[in-house]
């Protein structure tokens, strides 16, 4: 019965002593076999590993955690004892994300259901997405102009770059203050436009929620604008 009881309180001690973490990232990669998973996340502008997993043979069930103070964001990095190294970005918060992909197309296949901030994540890389995809092609344009040595068109073409990087920023801009309530709004500032003229960044710091103003993402932009005004 001694043996017993004492049993009982060590398994106590053991489950108590054991913290939970904050997230767990549950990951389903079609076709991996074996290779490293990599959860990382940036810190003091360094790149870290917070957990890593070995897949040796079909793993079907792949879970990593990390602590998480705040919204924010981080990447799932996958090694395929190879020269590349694929990545999936996402925004997660406290609680479960989920992220369905495959070995072949890793970063692109990738499916994530997880917090409220990816999915306004997802909604601003999209349109974002189609105007990089425009940028390039006047890239393409203005090379072939050049080539041609069609200075009229190359001069139209490097307007129209010109007109939609700003509409880049201006989108980003009015994106951030439409949702001054959620995490991504200083994070797009901080990574997005942190070269736009400071009366932006001043505009999306004011318009945030308290609660954003005090996650990591709030209080670097602060910190960030009062730097640049310094140097100013």
């Amino acid at each position: 019965m001694k043996k017993i009881s004492f049993l009982i309180f060590t398994l106590l001690i053991v489950a108590c002593g054991k913290k939970e973490k904050d997230l767990i990232v549950k990951a389903n990669i079609e076709g991996l076999k074996k290779g490293v998973v990599y959860l990382k996340k940036v810190e003091d502008t360094l790149l870290v590993t917070v957990d890593s997993l070995v897949i040796n043979g079909n793993n079907a069930n792949i879970e990593l955690y990390s602590d998480i103070d705040s919204p924010e964001v981080f990447y799932l990095y996958l090694d395929k004892n190879s020269s590349e190294e694929d990545r999936i970005t996402f925004f997660a918060d406290k609680g479960i994300t989920e992220i369905n992909t495959s070995l072949k197309n890793f970063a692109f296949d990738a499916k994530i259901k997880g917090s409220e901030q990816q999915k306004i994540f997802e909604s601003y890389k999209e349109m974002i997405s189609k105007m990089n995809n425009r940028n390039l092609d006047l890239l393409k344009e203005q090379f072939e102009a050049q080539k041609n040595g069609d200075t009229t068109k190359l001069d139209s073409l490097i307007k129209e770059s010109n007109n939609t990087l700003k509409r880049k920023y201006l989108y980003t801009v009015n994106f951030a203050l439409n949702n001054k309530d959620s995490e991504v709004a200083p994070y797009l500032a901080l990574t997005e436009i942190y070269n736009a003229q400071v009366k932006f960044l001043d505009t999306i710091n004011n318009s945030l929620t308290p609660k954003v103003k005090a996650s990591k993402y709030g209080k670097k932009l602060e910190e960030f604008i009062e730097n640049i005004k310094e140097t100013e």
